[in-house]
């Protein structure tokens, strides 16, 4: 395929809503519109991005002349991939049916409950994104979807003789407002201000190496940023991936399964991604071997396999991202109860205050929000600035049993200055031995 070319436009409204220590920081609400226009010839691509829809014969043109200019000696191949389908994402409650005044009620109702006694600051926010993306190419494809994606956030901060501590939640999904009643929006927002202040007494875990169990959201920040990124395909061919040429080679646990699937009702959904290609589940690691990268069709041109994660920030280009990443649940029958017994004496780390990776090295760093010592197999002391760090192959060896209650968390993924939104998810895991210590 010498000469191919593609333009997918986007329309649709964002709402922000931010409300700090119960004052209206924030509301707004804007309309967007744009296209992204490739073209490619003898190698290259020509690219033009435009907010104005008027005139897109005319860009297309100049995207064309763009790729004619530019002197390439590779051969450029894309690879096939099966065309999405139209789809229209239905709500139960349409966000375009309350008003801004509505929305902004639902959100101090929560950071209301947030500020139990010991709390000295809030903020909650509101976030809504209505959107449509249509895609054209010149092999044949014509296609659009239709969805909404809301989420919310929600801290609160405990002080104390100079300490402060933090507790947050948050949840997104594509859907209409029933997120607030399915995940029980205020009983969550309960929870972050209880966590800020019983993070006051908690104490600070002392360093070392021990064994660790975390929860379905830490599990899920280190399926997505040590694995899921380390298997991006054009991460693989810039040489900043640690599992280059690892294809059909062990890189766990025989109990480890990761895979991608956009197909899924998480944050991350998409029925086709921003190449027309259908979505469909990728299976990245089986049983601990890596079966395979995530492709667009340029990469998958390249190195072989399935395009189905092309994915762009609005009308910027298209690059390779997950979508709702996962490590699959246990299958043994473990539970949560008999791996805390099973690792005896160790430390239960929940949630993510972020962290770093390093794809290329292998190694990872993340602050948990919280954590537990467990002595005995009993929880017992209440830790905070707590961190996990490794070498992703080492930890991914060191999976010795997980359960089998999976669940996501929703937030945005960065990667070359763009923003996508994502879901990951795992069961509590239980890790035989990996570094803590206290995070700051």
């Amino acid at each position: 395929m010498s000469e191919f070319h593609d333009v997918r436009v986007i329309r649709g409204k964002n709402t922000r809503v931010v409300l700090d220590n119960g004052d209206l920081d924030e509301v707004s609400e804007s309309f967007f519109q744009g296209a992204a226009i490739r073209a490619l010839s003898g190698g290259a691509w020509g690219f033009v991005r435009t907010e104005n829809l008027d005139g897109i014969d005319d860009k297309l043109k100049a995207a064309k002349g763009i790729a004619r200019k530019i002197e390439s000696r590779d051969t450029l191949e894309l690879a096939q991939s099966q065309p999405g389908q139209s789809a229209r994402v239905p709500v139960k409650k349409d966000p375009a049916d309350f008003s801004l005044e509505e929305k902004v009620d639902l959100l101090r109702e929560i950071e209301q409950v947030a500020k139990v006694e010991g709390v000295s600051s809030t903020q909650a926010v509101y976030n809504e994104v209505q959107a449509a993306t249509t895609y054209t190419s010149s092999d044949g494809r014509e296609t659009e979807y239709r969805l909404n994606r809301v989420g919310f956030y929600v801290t609160a901060v405990a002080k104390r003789a100079g300490l402060y501590q933090a507790g947050t939640e948050s949840r997104s999904g594509v859907c209409g407002l029933e997120l607030f009643d399915e995940v029980n929006a205020t009983d969550l927002a309960r929870k972050a201000g209880e966590t800020a202040v019983a993070l006051l007494d908690a104490q600070v875990p002392k360093g070392g190496s021990f064994p660790v169990v975390v929860d379905q959201e830490l599990g899920g920040v280190f399926v997505h940023e040590a694995v899921g990124h380390a298997t991006e395909a054009d991460i693989v061919l810039e040489g900043g991936s640690i599992l280059e040429g690892k294809i059909g080679q062990r890189i766990g646990s025989e109990l480890v399964t990761v895979k991608d699937d956009p197909c899924l009702p998480n944050y991350g959904y998409y029925p086709f991604d921003d190449e027309g290609s259908a979505s469909k589940e990728t299976v990245l690691v089986e049983d601990g071997v890596l079966k395979s990268y995530l492709h667009s069709r340029e990469t998958a041109g390249r190195l072989g396999g399935s395009p189905r994660n092309a994915r762009a920030q609005g009308n910027s280009k298209p690059i390779v991202r997950m979508s709702n990443t996962y490590m699959a649940p246990g299958k043994d029958g473990w539970t949560f109860d008999e791996i805390l017994e099973e690792m005896g004496d160790g430390v239960y780390l929940l949630g993510s205050r972020g962290g770093q990776v390093s794809p290329a090295e292998g190694v990872f760093q993340f602050n948990a929000k919280y954590g537990y010592l467990v002595e005995n197999g009993e929880e017992t002391k209440l830790l905070r600035d707590a961190s996990l760090s490794g070498h992703i192959l080492e930890i991914m060896t060191q999976i010795k049993a997980m359960d089998d209650d999976l669940k996501f968390n929703s937030g945005h993924c960065g990667k070359a200055g763009q923003w996508v939104p994502v879901s990951d998810g795992a069961p509590h895991v239980l890790i035989e031995k990996a570094t803590v210590g206290g995070s700051g």
